[in-house]
């Protein structure tokens, strides 16, 4: 899913309310209404960029007689010292956008810089890095494109977007006394022929009842690496082979070189730092 214009206005809206629900009362107070200021976001540290556009409506959302320049395109490298955008305009307005706007480019980026840290640490492997759905409530589309910003991969979108069967799921079909095999197949039946299905198993023995019922997708979770491999050869092509659980920057090589076509990361979003960028501000004279 793209991150369209609709979901940065909206989004970008409500953190502008909750943040100066009745205005903002300090640059009311303190600052002249026919005072200006220009602004540039600066790296404090190296990164990769994310959220420029989300950054900028920040700012244009708060005042649009406010112009902000983004002069680097999502995706970009940065080294301390760059300057990765410019905002200019009423100083009241460059005030109350600023902490909005560095929020959301410090979190974007962060997932960005953490996720392309993972894709260069499995380059030359054909493995694809993706997320998973352990984000922050309300804000998964500008993370989920942060992490494309740093060249990884998104998993299924929403619980709507595709069939993903993990152990409690089979837990509850093997009740009904039917096998794996028969409640997959049962299941598909039951879905259009255009939606994907993914099954979780833990076990290397969970495998070949999985494969039986044609399933497009077989994530092997928390597996050893030596079970990895074992899996990888057993499924044999059948299927597109996931690796998850336990995966961190000191395991995800070692982890994409056992054969697995894919590796989802939940920590590029649960557990990625905000960036160091700042806001260096200048007021105009009045």
């Amino acid at each position: 899913m793209m991150l369209s214009a609709v979901v940065i206005e909206n989004t970008v809206r409500a953190a502008l309310a909750e943040d100066a629900p009745w205005g903002d009362l300090t640059s009311e107070a303190l600052i002249p209404a026919s005072a200006t200021a220009t602004a540039e976001l600066v790296a404090r540290e190296s990164g990769v960029l994310s959220g420029g556009e989300v950054f900028a409506a920040a700012f244009t959302l708060t005042d649009p007689r406010v112009e902000a320049l983004v002069h680097a395109s999502d995706g970009t490298r940065f080294a301390p010292g760059d300057v990765l955008a410019t905002v200019s305009g009423p100083a009241r307005a460059v005030l109350t956008g600023e902490r909005i706007g560095l929020n959301f480019a410090q979190r974007m980026s962060g997932v960005a810089t953490l996720t392309a840290q993972y894709v260069d640490a499995v380059a030359g492997t054909g493995v694809r890095i993706t997320d998973t759905r352990k984000t922050t409530p309300g804000l998964r589309a500008f993370e989920r494109h942060a992490v494309r910003s740093g060249g990884g991969a998104n998993h299924r979108y929403s619980l709507s977007d595709a069939v993903m069967a993990k152990d409690n799921h089979l837990a509850v079909l093997l009740r009904s006394g039917l096998s794996v095999t028969e409640a997959l197949r049962e299941a598909k039946a039951r879905l259009p022929h255009t939606t994907h299905i993914e099954v979780e198993v833990d076990r290397l023995d969970q495998i070949e009842a999985v494969l039986a019922a044609g399933i497009g997708t077989i994530m092997l979770d928390n597996f050893s690496l030596e079970d990895l491999r074992t899996g990888v050869g057993q499924v044999a092509g059948r299927a597109t082979v996931e690796a998850s659980g336990a995966v961190s920057l000191e395991t995800v090589r070692a982890i994409a070189e056992t054969g697995v076509d894919v590796i989802s990361v939940g920590a590029l979003t649960h557990s990625a730092r905000a960036l160091d960028l700042g806001l260096d501000v200048r007021i105009d004279e009045a």
